[in-house]
């Protein structure tokens, strides 16, 4: 059986939100902007698992719009956050690089379907 992608990322990218949101509280004290990034982080990749089981193309493509809207959400906070010095540049760089590389998968997916169901 072929590898789920999107789904190993997304869950990947949520085990690295929530330890970013741990540091955020433990060391920076950080306790609101790091919550929302917390709540649109791991819903992506529980959105992806809605997606899996969906009951139709439509429903598939509604779900991954919604997991893309929260990937776009969660590199907002993210941006937000290395503004305001919560996380250092190189933070930042390296968890925007899965969150971009994420919203680019989720996108593709969206579009490719759309074509498959148009043709």
């Amino acid at each position: 059986m072929k590898e789920n992608i999107i789904k190993k990322k997304s869950f990947e990218f949520a085990i690295r939100i929530v330890k970013l949101f741990q540091h955020l509280q433990a060391e920076k004290k950080e306790y609101i902007l790091s919550k929302q990034f917390l709540r649109s982080g791991t819903s992506v990749g529980a959105l992806v698992r809605e997606a899996e089981h969906s009951e139709s193309k439509a429903d598939f493509i509604h779900k991954l719009a919604i997991a893309q809207k929260e990937i776009n959400e969660t590199i907002y906070w993210l941006e937000l956050m290395n503004a305001t010095e919560y996380l250092t540049q190189k933070e930042f760089e390296s968890i925007n690089i899965d969150a971009v590389e994420i919203i680019k998968l989720i996108t593709s997916i969206i579009k490719t379907t759309k074509y498959n169901i148009n043709n």
